[in-house]
């Protein structure tokens, strides 16, 4: 038994000490990972809403699947951006079908609109002669391996474009490369356009109009005079979306908002000190009442919170305000199953239990109740994450998320941390005593068990 509990000190001491260092500072990159993910009402950020034109669907598509293919797309784009805490959610009511976009940190409404809304179908169009003798542009067309005459669209393209220096000019573009049926159509392109200026359109919008300077198969660049190499946004933007794919069904913009974090810095601050003084009372009622035993309780709500602390940062688990309050009351219940175990284990001493009895028998009589108690939390939380999903309650799902995972935690730290760290103190005469467990010694004449 004691070997067994130097092996699982030694396991928390390495959990504890990854968790500390990957914290410690909270701004460390750990896994990619900086700092805690915050949501809107914490850092603020930019909120749009757009309705979803189902009408030009896909007709083999249900209206469910669309919308689920445009949230998925609008996904790879924030992510590919680097916002890895955005939101997404479709809302569908009376009035219509919408896709609802959160991007907390994220201050340039423009590049928000830019990156989500715009179809990014690209095309290729070369000039002609209209009856009126005036020049016009029109789909660049070539005859496929199948026979028949195809426009050159992005739906060729392979989802690798990137945004290059030109070493001539050193302005950025974004370089492209077509699949297999993309590479055919675009060499007869270029080869009968040499000399001839290219448009290059994206949502119909001209974007670029290179001259062809020589027959291109299967790669290309799209340039364009207003980027520069101090400010990428725009290529990296189109990069992203040529990679992520067109949208499925056209987005219009309902709404576009910028909203200040709920929480002030001062207000913070405020809020940070009170839970500290809070914490602070509470540790002190822990070692008044239940003396070593709190001391004990202490030092495994440490291992918690840095354990918790860490899941929250490398997870990633973006955190608002009822997210916050999952914590607290998760914290909450981590304390209780300690005080339903130090009051099982003095109610073992008082009895006249030997010290290593009481403590044994203390951890198995509380753990159906800590057990029973955590499932039922479980079972609350799955319900709430499955409705908050469902409904769109995304300040729900985020209360139950934490206070799931909060709570699982708690009962590591309950049943193993405090467990072991018990285990391996109560071997040392110096704290055989008693009192150091909140419990008065035996009276003479008093039996024992």
């Amino acid at each position: 038994m004691k070997r067994r509990n130097i092996y699982l000190l030694i396991l928390i001491l390495v959990v504890f000490g990854f968790a500390l260092w990957s914290v410690v500072p909270l701004d460390r990159n750990v896994l990619g990972r900086h700092g805690l993910s915050l949501g809107l009402d914490l850092q603020g950020g930019i909120q749009v809403v757009y309705s979803a034109n189902l009408s030009a669907k896909d007709p083999s598509e249900t209206d469910a699947a669309a919308l689920q293919g445009v949230k998925l797309t609008i996904e790879r784009r924030v992510n590919a951006y680097g916002i890895t805490e955005a939101t997404i959610r479709i809302v569908q009511n009376s009035a219509g079908s919408f896709i609802q976009v959160d991007l907390p940190g994220v201050k340039d409404v423009n590049t928000a609109l830019s990156l989500i809304g715009q179809t990014a179908e690209l095309s290729f169009k070369e000039q002609a002669t209209a009856p009126n003798g005036t020049t016009i542009w029109v789909p660049a067309t070539a005859t496929g391996s199948n026979g028949t005459v195809e426009a050159l669209t992005g739906k060729y393209l392979k989802p690798n474009a990137t945004v290059e220096t030109d070493p001539q000019t050193g302005k950025p573009v974004v370089a492209f490369e077509w699949n297999a049926e993309g590479a055919l159509l675009f060499k007869q392109i270029t080869t009968r356009n040499l000399n001839k200026p290219l448009g290059i359109f994206l949502d119909n919008q001209e974007i670029s109009a290179p001259i062809v300077q020589a027959v291109i198969t299967d790669k290309g660049v799209i340039t364009n005079n207003a980027w520069t190499v101090s400010n990428l946004d725009e290529p990296r933007t189109l990069a992203i979306q040529l990679n992520s794919g067109a949208l499925q069904v056209p987005l219009t913009l309902e709404s576009q908002h910028t909203i200040e974090a709920t929480l002030l810095p001062d207000s913070i601050q405020r809020s940070l000190t009170a839970g500290l003084i809070g914490i602070v009372i509470l540790l002190i009622f822990l070692l008044l009442y239940y003396r070593l035993p709190g001391l004990v309780a202490l030092l495994a709500l440490m291992v918690y919170g840095v354990m918790l602390l860490m899941i929250f940062k490398l997870v990633p688990i973006t955190l608002t305000l009822p997210g916050l309050a999952g914590v607290i009351v998760s914290f909450g219940m981590a304390v209780d199953a300690n005080v339903l175990i130090f009051e099982r284990m003095k109610e073992e001493l008082r009895g006249g239990r030997s010290l290593g009895a009481a403590v044994e028998a203390g951890f198995s009589r509380a753990w159906p109740a800590i057990r029973d108690s955590n499932i039922t939390t479980f079972i609350a939380c799955i319900v709430l994450i499955w409705l908050g999903g469902q409904l769109g309650a995304v300040q729900v799902k985020g209360f139950a998320i934490t206070l799931f995972i909060g709570v699982l935690v708690s009962m590591f730290t309950a049943i193993i941390v405090t467990r072991t760290f018990l285990r391996l103190i109560i071997g040392g005469k110096a704290v055989a005593n008693p009192a150091l467990y909140g419990v008065a010694p035996l009276r003479p004449g008093e039996n024992g068990k």
